[in-house]
């Protein structure tokens, strides 16, 4: 990866012109990430839309100044996802960065057809990416918000999306981990077969550029010790995953929550993979700092992505 950590990260992206469309502006955390941007200087500039008289109380109270923002006045969650859409795919801002509004209006908004973010055949998936104090790089979780029990296929599209994304950030070829509640293939545990199948897709050249092994419980995906306890050598991912995808909402949700709540040390970022233009996908009650990271990460990826399009 091309970053170590996310002090690292901010320090790559500083001082680049990040301009944000933000849906649903009045709300403490997103402004205080907005501020923490700006005084950061990874926002350049960009457009507020929401309740005005409310995201001029709100940005008063966090101390933002509003002066290099366009503020839109609009009270319609839906009126705001979908102009914020636009404004970006008109150049108006670089990324979309979710503030008060419900999840299902921002992906409404993403999926409209005739705006064209999502290519035919894509899924959109949730991905996080971690740091934590007792795990020596930055991984990556995911579905933990959108799909809710997806099938083999919708599987396969999401590890696809966190491989492209990983990519992106440096790892040329990463580790996937199919997470599982056990890590022997149980005909009365789909996961298990799921885990199976996806491998076997790794290893016929049909999901490229990575390693899947599986499936593996969480103890085998982060330590290499644990792994051999159960009878796991040899495996390159133990201990060394870059990717943890697991079977549906119900078991990543939780994951990922409990990471953000409890993790030692725990930084992350959360964005939209899937999608052709960069969009941040915080949850409302994440902390400024992890929605400051997801600005920093997509800040990154934009400009990754303009390297890559040369």
């Amino acid at each position: 990866m091309k970053f170590k950590n996310f002090d690292e990260l901010l320090g790559l992206v500083r001082g680049k012109t990040n301009r944000i469309v933000v849906p649903g502006a009045n709300n403490d955390e997103v402004l205080t990430a907005c501020k923490m941007g700006v005084d950061n200087t990874i926002i350049s500039g960009g457009i507020l839309i929401g309740p005005k008289a409310e995201v001029e109380a709100m940005a008063a109270r966090v101390g933002l100044k509003l002066d290099i923002f366009e503020l839109i006045d609009k009270s319609d969650y839906a009126e705001m996802c979908n102009l914020a859409v636009d404004l970006v795919k008109a150049g108006k801002g670089d990324f979309l960065v979710k503030g008060l509004v419900d999840t299902k209006f921002y992906m409404k908004a993403i999926l409209r057809k005739e705006v064209g973010a999502v290519a035919e055949g894509t899924v959109l998936s949730h991905f996080v990416l971690f740091e934590l104090a007792n795990y020596h790089k930055l991984f990556s979780v995911t579905d933990a918000a959108i799909m809710i029990n997806p099938t083999l296929d919708q599987k396969a599209k999401i590890l696809r999306n966190a491989v492209e994304m990983m990519r992106m950030l440096g790892v040329e070829k990463p580790k996937v981990s199919v997470v599982c509640p056990v890590e022997k293939i149980n005909p009365n545990i789909p996961s298990t077969l799921d885990a199976a199948a996806l491998v076997k897709m790794n290893q016929d050249g049909l999901i490229k550029n990575c390693v899947v092994e599986g499936p593996y419980d969480v103890y085998i995906s982060f330590s290499k010790e644990l792994a051999a306890e159960k009878g796991i050598k040899g495996a390159s991912v133990p201990g060394d995953t870059d990717i943890a995808l697991f079977p549906n909402l119900d078991s990543a949700n939780p994951v990922y929550k409990c990471l953000s709540y409890f993790g030692a040390g725990m930084k992350s970022a959360t964005l939209l993979a899937g999608s052709n233009i960069p969009v941040i996908l915080p949850s409302r009650t994440d902390s400024p700092v992890t929605k400051l990271h997801s600005i920093a990460l997509a800040c990154y990826l934009k400009d990754a992505a303009k390297v890559a399009a040369l």
